[in-house]
C-alpha cells in the first residue's frame, strides 16, 4: 500500500498539504490573524499541482494543461478571496473558531482535506506513464473546467461589485448571473471540479477511478457543510422576512442557472430531486417537515 500511493503521489501530496496548513495556522493560531486562512486552503492547489508535476518531470500534454488549469484556478481564486477579506476586514466564519484552538485546528484539517482529495484526479494524472492521444473526455473536461471558471469569476466580482455599492446595502446580490442562481460561484466551482476528473478519465485504470471522490466530496462541502447551509440560513435570517426576497428564493435555482420563469413554475419535488432545493435550505420548509 505505501508503494501503490507514493507510485500515485497520495502520501508526498498528503505530507506537502499538512505541512502547508499546519504553517499558516501557525501563523492564525499565535498571532491570531485569520485573514489568511482562504488563502491557505485555496493556494494549496496549486502547490499539489506544480508539485506533482515537477517531481514527475514528464511534462507529457495532458499533465502540463491539467496542472496549468489547477493553478489558474488556484491562484485566483486564493488572490480573490485575499483581497475579499483585506477588504471586509473579517471572516465571519472563522470568527466563530477563534475562541477555539482545536475548532481552528479542525478547519485547517478539513480545509487541507479538501485541496488534497479535489486535486486528486490532477495528482494521479500528473504521477502516471500512461500517455494516450487527446481523446474526448480531454476536449468535455477541458470546456467543464472553462465554463466552471469563467462563471466562478465572473459571478465573484458581480457579487463584490454589488456588495461594494452603498445603495445596495440591506439588500441581497440578484444581479448577472445571480439572477438565475442564488449561488452560481459554487455552481462554477463544481463543474470544473468534474471537467478534471473527466479529464483525466483517459489515463485513469483500476483504483485510479476513486479520483471521483474529489469532485464528489467537493459537492458534499458545498451543499450539505460550509456552503449553501450557511449562506442559505444567514440569507433567511437577514431577509425572509421580505416578501421581495421570498419570491426570488422561490423563482430561483440554488444552484444551476436557470431563467426564474422556468424554476418558478417547476413542482417542488422536481427541484428538490434534480436541482438541489433541499429543504433545509428553506425555513418555512423545514417547519412543514
Amino acid at each position: 500500500m505505501g508503494t501503490l500511493m507514493d507510485s500515485h503521489f497520495l502520501s508526498l501530496t498528503a505530507i506537502v498539504t499538512v505541512g502547508y496548513q499546519l504553517f499558516f495556522f501557525i501563523i492564525a493560531a499565535v498571532f491570531e490573524y485569520h485573514k489568511i486562512t482562504d488563502f491557505a486552503g485555496s493556494s494549496n492547489f496549486a502547490v499539489i499541482g506544480v508539485l506533482t508535476l515537477v517531481v514527475k518531470g514528464s511534462w507529457h500534454l495532458r499533465q502540463v494543461v491539467l496542472t496549468f488549469l489547477l493553478v489558474i484556478w488556484s491562484l485566483r481564486l486564493a488572490f480573490y478571496l485575499l483581497m475579499r477579506i483585506l477588504q471586509w476586514g473579517e471572516d465571519r466564519r472563522v470568527a466563530k473558531t477563534i475562541r477555539s484552538l482545536g475548532k481552528l485546528a479542525v478547519f485547517y484539517i478539513v480545509q487541507g482535506f479538501w485541496a488534497w482529495i479535489v486535486s486528486l484526479p490532477v495528482t494521479v494524472v500528473n504521477a502516471s506513464d500512461r500517455d494516450p492521444p487527446v481523446q474526448a473526455e480531454d476536449i468535455l473536461g477541458w470546456i467543464m473546467w472553462f465554463v466552471g471558471f469563467l462563471v466562478e469569476a465572473i459571478a465573484d466580482q458581480q457579487k463584490l461589485s454589488f456588495i461594494n455599492s452603498p445603495e445596495n446595502k440591506g439588500k441581497w446580490c440578484n444581479i448577472g448571473l445571480w439572477k438565475y442562481s442564488r449561488h452560481p460561484n459554487y455552481f462554477g466551482d463544481i463543474l470544473l471540479a468534474w471537467g478534471f476528473y473527466v479529464a483525466s478519465a483517459p489515463v485513469l485504470e483500476g483504483a485510479e477511478w476513486l479520483v471521483i471522490l474529489g469532485p464528489i466530496f467537493l459537492m458534499f462541502l458545498l451543499l450539505f457543510v460550509s456552503g449553501l447551509p450557511l449562506l442559505e440560513a444567514s440569507a433567511e435570517k437577514k431577509y425572509g422576512n421580505m416578501a421581495a426576497y421570498r419570491i426570488y428564493k422561490k423563482t430561483t435555482s440554488p444552484l444551476i442557472p436557470l431563467p426564474p420563469a422556468v424554476y418558478g413554475n417547476l413542482p417542488l419535488w422536481f427541484k428538490a430531486i434534480f436541482l438541489f432545493e433541499f429543504p433545509s435550505y428553506s425555513r418555512a420548509r423545514r417547519a412543514q417537515l
